[in-house]
């Protein structure tokens, strides 16, 4: 019971700290209008189970096609988490569509994999795994 106690603190807590740093560091200058990096916000819904939680997110600049998102998400109002996921990430006409995936370990559903489009204020993503699936609804922010 201890061990999963602490695995549960582990993935609710790991990274919330330095998610906060990159999300002040993102605020410092504007969003550039033709990239999907920079900060967002919005909500996370599970179709699912039904639960829905605030959902913030950094893009950092990509690097051979993959970006970077790190996500910061609520569950249940009160327990935030933290967590990465390489995008790969191409344009059409400012039309920015992605995909990724990551292992986010047994006691938060294993592998999710993402799927979704930004344009210069919205974004909205699909995500599935073994247990859930959702969406991602969020806007630039400001």
């Amino acid at each position: 019971m201890l061990g999963l106690l602490s695995s549960m603190a582990f993935v609710l807590f790991t990274g919330c700290s330095s998610f906060n740093r990159e999300w002040r560091e993102a605020g410092q200058a504007p969003a550039p209008p033709d990239s999907i990096t920079g900060r967002w916000e919005g909500r996370w819904i599970s179709h699912g189970n039904g639960h829905i939680g605030a959902l913030r997110r950094v893009i950092k600049p990509e690097t051979n096609s993959i970006s970077p998102a790190h996500f910061r998400a609520t569950y249940l109002k009160m327990a935030r988490f933290g967590y990465s996921v390489p995008l790969e990430v191409s344009n059409s006409n400012g039309l920015w569509h992605f995909q990724g995936q990551e292992d986010l370990g047994a006691v938060a559903g294993g592998v999710y994999r993402y799927e979704g489009f930004a344009k210069a204020k919205n974004f909205e993503a699909i995500y599935t795994s073994k247990h859930d699936h959702g969406v991602f609804q969020m806007q630039r922010a400001e």
